[in-house]
C-alpha cells in the first residue's frame, strides 16, 4: 500500500463498517479518493450509513454486489475480521488489487513511534500494563487497536510526542504489507482462530508479519519459553530482548532463579530481573509484588517490563505499574465472594490455552464453566489440569456435549450441560445456579470457557457481562 495521498482520483473499495471502517472511509475521503463503503448487513442495521453518505461518500448494504470489485479499484480496506474467503476478497485477488487493513493505513498515517502487541493469549493484559508503565513515565501513551479506540483514529491525533501502544490480532496482522512498529512483541503462540487461518502455518505467517519490517534499530520483544516463537525470533532484524520464566538471558527479562519445570511453583524466592545490552543486571521486583496472581501473569509483566524499559521507561514507573494493576475486565476478573464461594469472569478465555492458565491460577477447588462456538477442537489438553484442579463442570454452547464427555474422562462425577434452547441470558442464568449448587464454601466458580462467544452472544465481552449480571443476581 501507498500513502493515501496516492489514492487521489482513485477508487478504494471499505469492506465493513465498524468503526474503524468509517474512519478509514473518511481518511480516503479527506485525500480525494473515490470511496465506496460495502457492507453485508442492512442499512438499518447500519447506524453510521447517513453520516458516510452525508459527505458524499457510497456506501453500499444489504450485501456484495457483483460489480464492487473490478479493474477500476486500486486498493481494497478491509474489517479484519472478514474472512479472506468471501467473493469480493476473492475477485480483488485474482485481479491483483492490494487487500489491508486499517493497521497498515495507520502505518502511513501515526506521527508516534508505534509499539505492536501480538499473540494467542495475554495480548489486552500485557498492552495495557504497558500503557500503565508508560504513562508513569511521562511518555504520553495512547493505548488502540483491539482495545482503546480505532487505530486509524488514534493514528490521526498522535504526535510524535506520543507512544502507540496497539494491541493486534492475527486477523489485523494478516492484512499488512508495510507495517513497521518500533518495538514489536509476540507472548506466546496456540491453535486458535483455525476456522478463520485454515491452518497453522497461516496463523504462524500472519503473526510474524509484526516483524517483518523492523530494522536493526528497532526492538523485537519475544517469548522464549515459546518453540514457535523462539524460531521465529531467529528470523527478526530488529535487536532482541527475549523474556524467560525458565533460563537466565544474556539480555531480556527473566525469572530469577528460572522455574525447573512448568509444575513448579512462584515463591517469595523468585524475582524479576532486567539485563541490558550491556549485561547490567537489575532487580525489578520480587515476583510476589505483582498485582495480578498466576504463572501467566508473571509471564505478561516480562514482556511488559522488556517492552516498557525499551521504549525508555525507567525502574520507578515500571515497578509502580507492576503492583498496583489489578487487571482488565473478562482477564481473571474477580466478580464477588458470596457464602464462602468466590466467582470469577474469565470470559476472555476463547482457546484452552487461556484456561488451562486461568486453571493454573488457583489453588481452591473448581466448579468450571466452559463451552461455546464449535471450532471443531478436542479440547484434550485440558484433561491433566481437569483432573487435578476441578471438582465439576457445567457445560454450555455448541460445545456442551464434548466438555461434559471430556470432564467425565478427567474422572468428574459432578457434571452438567445446560440445554441452549433458551436465550443467552437464561442460560447463563441456569449456568451460574447450576455452578453455585454444586460448590461449597472454599470453592471457586469460574467461567473460563475455552472457546469462542458467537454461537450464543455477540461477543466475549457481552459473555462476561452476563455472566457477571448472573452472579449478583445470586
Amino acid at each position: 500500500m501507498n500513502h493515501p495521498e496516492f489514492y487521489r482520483g482513485r477508487e478504494v473499495v471499505i469492506l465493513g463498517l465498524a468503526r474503524s471502517g468509517v474512519t478509514v472511509a473518511k481518511l480516503f475521503h479527506e485525500h480525494g479518493a473515490v470511496v465506496t463503503v460495502n457492507d453485508k448487513k442492512e442499512r438499518s442495521l447500519c447506524p453510521e450509513a447517513d453520516e458516510l453518505t452525508a459527505l458524499g461518500i457510497s456506501v453500499l448494504c444489504g450485501g456484495h454486489p457483483d460489480t464492487l470489485i473490478h479493474p477500476g479499484v486500486a486498493l481494497v480496506v478491509k474489517n479484519p475480521g472478514i474472512p479472506y474467503s468471501i467473493p469480493p476478497i476473492k475477485e480483488a485477488e485474482r485481479l491483483g488489487i492490494e487487500v489491508v487493513t486499517e493497521v497498515e493505513v495507520a502505518n502511513y498515517t501515526c506521527e508516534a513511534p508505534i509499539i505492536g502487541i501480538t499473540g494467542s493469549n495475554g495480548k489486552t493484559t500485557t498492552t495495557t500494563w504497558i500503557g500503565l508503565m508508560l504513562e508513569n513515565a511521562g511518555l504520553k501513551p495512547i493505548i488502540a487497536g483491539n482495545i482503546g479506540i480505532a487505530l486509524c483514529e488514534a493514528a490521526l491525533e498522535a504526535t510524535p510526542d506520543n507512544r502507540m501502544v496497539v494491541e493486534l490480532s492475527s486477523f489485523q496482522l494478516k492484512g499488512t504489507v508495510s507495517f513497521r512498529p518500533r518495538i514489536a512483541c509476540l507472548l506466546n503462540l496456540c491453535e486458535t482462530h483455525l476456522d478463520y487461518h485454515g491452518t497453522m502455518d497461516d496463523y504462524i505467517e500472519s503473526k510474524a508479519k509484526l516483524f517483518a519490517n523492523q530494522l536493526p534499530e528497532d526492538v523485537a520483544v519475544v517469548n522464549f519459553d515459546d518453540p514457535e516463537c523462539r524460531r521465529i525470533a531467529g528470523t527478526v532484524r530488529a535487536q532482541l530482548v527475549p523474556f524467560s520464566m525458565k533460563e537466565r538471558l544474556h539480555r531480556g527479562v527473566f525469572v530469577d532463579p528460572p522455574l525447573a519445570s512448568p509444575e513448579e511453583a512462584l515463591t517469595e524466592r523468585h524475582r524479576i530481573v532486567y539485563r541490558d545490552a550491556a549485561g547490567q543486571e537489575t532487580v525489578v521486583l520480587p515476583v510476589k509484588e505483582l498485582g495480578l496472581p498466576g504463572k501467566h501473569n508473571a509471564e505478561n509483566a516480562l514482556a511488559a517490563v522488556a517492552v516498557a524499559m525499551s521504549a525508555g521507561a525507567g525502574l520507578e514507573p515500571v515497578v509502580k505499574a507492576l503492583r498496583e494493576f489489578r487487571g482488565v475486565e473478562h482477564r481473571l476478573e474477580f466478580v464477588t465472594e458470596r457464602e464462602g464461594i468466590g466467582y470469577y469472569n474469565n470470559s476472555k478465555a476463547t482457546n484452552s490455552l487461556a484456561t488451562i492458565r486461568a486453571l493454573e491460577s488457583f489453588e481452591q477447588p473448581i466448579v468450571l464453566i466452559a463451552g461455546g462456538q464449535d471450532r471443531k477442537l478436542d479440547f484434550r489438553d485440558l484433561l491433566p489440569l481437569l483432573r487435578e484442579k476441578v471438582k465439576a463442570v457445567v457445560s454450555l454452547g455448541e460445545t456442551r456435549d464434548i466438555f461434559a464427555r471430556l470432564a467425565e474422562e478427567a474422572g468428574i462425577s459432578a457434571v452438567k450441560s445446560v440445554d441452549t434452547g433458551n436465550s443467552a441470558a437464561d442460560t447463563l442464568d441456569e449456568a451460574v445456579r447450576t455452578a453455585r449448587s454444586m460448590a461449597a464454601r472454599g470453592d471457586i466458580v469460574l467461567l473460563s470457557p475455552a472457546c469462542a462467544s458467537w454461537d450464543m452472544f455477540e461477543s466475549y465481552e457481552i459473555r462476561g457481562r452476563m455472566f457477571k449480571e448472573s452472579v449478583h443476581k445470586l
